[in-house]
């Protein structure tokens, strides 16, 4: 293989004065290879300095021995800062934990300090945010804050704490290298819309609004729209009286506007130059252009090797750097609070303290908002977590003292049909910090798929004492066969019965009636969210008030030392071999290695963007592939129905309570630890397996890559037999251990002894 050589060169970029541009040996791409390209600024207008500067970038490129960390300091004798900084800054490992982050600026307060943490989970639309705004006293109009809409609105963790003291806030953003990654994903999607020959328009649609819908660029660059147009008011009612209260201070001008489009439109042209450079290599080198071919296989190869090809363009990097530059100079219209930055310069936190609550909004806002006034500041889908603490009151009657309250609210869990789609493990890892799960589920719609996956996970893990129910839109419920507002709950509540009822089978009737108890005496029925406090009908407020009440004094755990399961392996192995099969099967449908009529196959690029994160370490999932919450829930649910049948008792429980006090806390020890089994054994021992597969290319690289995919799935949970391999007996000692760990330290027992590990 030929020695890759590293030159570093002077360039001219949109900022002022002069620039290096090199690619770095040590730092890796998005795509996991070595030789990430990199420029900085030389701080310098000056022609001859800045040759100077490169002259000296260039000895540490050419010499192995300063490609280390370590030599930093030494470097810092012998070149200029710049270089030096240019050179060694990002090298350093170890990545920051945002929430680790944040608790060291704005700590999160316990039970210990009197407070309750209530968790807002539900479906895309149904009103989390918005029933979240009553309780912290946000007004429609005038706060706006947090930010809602019938869309995926919040895709980042909001954390909110109530207190006397004045306001301040806490704002981390996205690693530098995913939100770089984000970019070129986007313009990837762009350039594919581009060899498909279709409109400017819809090339910079898919530039501004990346396929996974978290990570929207119009907020950050403007939108394709004409300043000029306006919205046809054809489509608005006469009675839509609450408009918001907007400052114009805050939004965007005609001009700045103007120059967005055009600058836009800029990279619309260019995208479309390095989209018809790359398709012409790739026909030269295949002997067809795209638009010729009519074998779906032959389009999927070509549209693969085009997706590889362009990340190799120059002109792809030279773009996304723009496109970066421009992102990091929003940061500058900022002029409140400080922002701390990592090595890179990138920032990594924003801080904010405030007396005036409308001052402080003004400028969180500024990392919360969706309005489209804002488009082209906006910094929203930078941030990977925001948490704000102050005089966050709920204005709901009769609420006499002071609160303390933690909400927790975060994405929506989405409108999959798809029974098999598990819960993020971003949302089951929370379940044991809080003290309140709100499942805010829409009335007209009661318990579709996903409030129901969510209601099995919470249920399984030993957490179903912490569900609260509120059903929004109740004042929607409409129909000649409802005569008042008990048959319009009872309406509802037969829905949820019927919908817990179909999990009797999947999740046993220990906890099936469980949930059933907790649902049906903590289940509240709201209207009218979307307007003021003021201005909603009393018999909402009573509903608010109490589901209020209820949020703010949850029950306390029972602690039972007096009765304790006493139980036998027997039966676990069956247990967890139903488990990994049902872990293993839906997946090989998904990849295309088996055919299932009700599990269809996943398209090649979702594929291939859940290897590259799992390659990169970003992420266990992508949209609503999420092997890692697949395998946790299929183990948790098999275990936990095995966990309901203990041999004995040292004293039979008394009533169903009792029993389901003394096995809840095993579960919940269980379900901690299947977490990290999960993110083990799928990820972290198979990092080079998984890049392996996401550099598949050329022919039959899908199914390539469908098939390494199995072998770190089989791999990471092998079948569990009669005749197992090493590797499944040490996978299924390492069940029972964890099984046996949770058992014996919430006071459980077994009658055997503990069983050895296998040589």
């Amino acid at each position: 293989m030929a020695k890759i050589s590293y030159k570093a060169t002077k360039t001219r970029s949109n900022r002022p004065g002069w620039s290096v541009t090199f690619r770095h040996p040590k730092r890796k791409d998005s795509r996991g290879q070595a030789g990430l390209k990199i420029r900085r600024g030389l701080g310098t207008t000056d022609s001859n300095e800045a040759d100077r500067l490169v002259s000296q970038l260039n000895v540490l490129l050419s010499d192995q021995s300063w490609w280390s960390i370590d030599r930093r300091k030494e470097a810092e004798q012998n070149f200029d800062v710049t270089i030096v900084s240019a050179f060694f800054d990002g090298m350093e490992t170890g990545k920051i934990s945002s929430h680790a982050h944040r608790d060291s600026k704005i700590p999160m307060p316990t039970q210990v300090d009197g407070y309750s943490r209530v968790m807002l989970l539900g479906t895309t639309g149904a009103g989390k945010t918005t029933l979240l705004r009553h309780f912290i006293g946000s007004d429609h109009i005038n706060d706006r804050f947090p930010s809602t809409s019938t869309a995926r609105t919040t895709t980042y963790d909001i954390e909110i704490i109530t207190t006397e003291s004045p306001f301040e806030s806490v704002v981390t953003f996205m690693p530098e290298h995913e939100v770089r990654a984000h970019v070129e994903e986007c313009i990837e999607d762009a350039c594919l819309s581009a060899i498909h020959q279709y409109s400017d328009e819809k090339i910079a649609n898919a530039l501004l609004s990346h396929r996974e819908q978290r990570f929207r660029l119009f907020y950050l660059l403007g939108t394709w729209q004409e300043p000029t147009i306006e919205e046809d008011d054809g489509f608005s009612f006469d009675d839509e009286t609450e408009i918001e209260n907007f400052n114009e201070e805050y939004s965007i001008n005609t001009e700045e506007a103007f120059k967005n489009k055009k600058r836009l439109s800029e990279f619309v042209d260019r995208i479309k130059d390095i989209a018809n450079k790359t398709g012409e290599f790739i026909s030269q080198d295949v002997g067809n252009q795209f638009d010729r071919l009519d074998d779906p296989e032959e389009k999927i190869i070509w549209l693969e090797y085009f997706g590889d090809e362009l990340f190799k363009q120059d002109d792809f990097s030279r773009l996304c750097l723009d496109i970066m530059d421009d992102i990091e100079d929003r940061f500058n219209y900022i002029k409140f609070g400080d922002f701390e930055k990592g090595s890179t310069d990138w920032p990594i936190s924003w801080t904010y303290k405030e007396e005036s609550r409308d001052k402080f909004l003004e400028q969180v806002r500024w990392f919360s908002s969706n309005h489209f006034k804002q488009f082209g500041r906006l910094l929203t889908p930078l941030v990977d977590g925001l948490r704000v603490r102050g005089q966050f009151f709920t204005k709901i009657n009769d609420i006499s003292s002071l609160p303390k309250l933690v909400f927790l609210d975060g994405e929506g869990i989405g409108h999959s049909t798809k029974s098999s789609s598990s819960i993020s493990t971003r949302i089951t890892r929370r379940f044991t910090e809080v003290d309140v799960i709100l499942i805010v589920d829409n009335a007209e719609q009661p318990m579709q798929t996903a409030p129901l996956e969510l209601i099995r996970s919470i249920g399984n893990s030993g957490h179903s004492d912490k569900i609260v129910m509120a059903f929004t839109h109740f004042d929607l419920v409409k129909g000649p066969n409802f005569k008042n507002f008990q048959q319009k709950r009872e309406h509802i509540m037969n829905s949820v019965r019927d919908a817990i009822g179909t999990l009797k089978q999947s999740i046993g009737a220990p906890i099936s009636a469980m949930l059933e108890r907790q649902t049906e005496t903590n289940s509240f029925f709201l209207g009218g969210l979307d307007r003021n406090i003021e201005t909603i009908p009393s018999g909402f407020i009573d509903q608010l008030h109490n589901l209020f009440q209820n949020i703010q004094n949850p029950p306390t755990p029972t602690v039972l030392e007096e009765v304790t399961p006493i139980y036998s392996m027997e039966g676990l192995e069956s247990a967890l071999r139903d488990a990994v099969k049902g872990f293993n099967e839906p997946w090989k449908g998904r990849l295309g290695i088996k055919n299932y009529d009700e599990i269809p196959k996943e398209h090649w690029t979702r594929i291939k963007a859940l290897t590259r994160r799992f390659a990169n370490a970003w992420s266990n999932e992508y949209d609503t592939l999420r092997p890692a919450a697949d395998l946790v829930s299929r183990l948790q649910e098999n275990i936990s129905k095995w966990l309901d049948n203990p041999a004995s008792w040292n004293r039979t429980p008394k009533d169903d309570e009792e029993r389901d006090a003394s096995l809840s806390p095993i579960r919940q020890s269980v379900f901690d630890a299947l977490h990290d089994l999960a993110d083990a054994r799928l990820a972290d021992l198979h990092r080079i397996d998984w890049q392996v597969a996401f550099n598949f290319g050329g022919r039959g690289s899908s199914y390539r890559r469908a098939e390494e995919i199995e072998r770190i799935y089989e791999n990471s949970a092998p079948s569990i037999s009669t005749v197992m391999s090493e590797n499944a007996r040490n996978f299924l000692h390492t069940l029972y251990q964890l099984v046996i760990m949770a058992v014996e330290e919430n006071r459980g027992q077994f009658r055997q002894p503990v069983v050895q590990k296998p040589k």
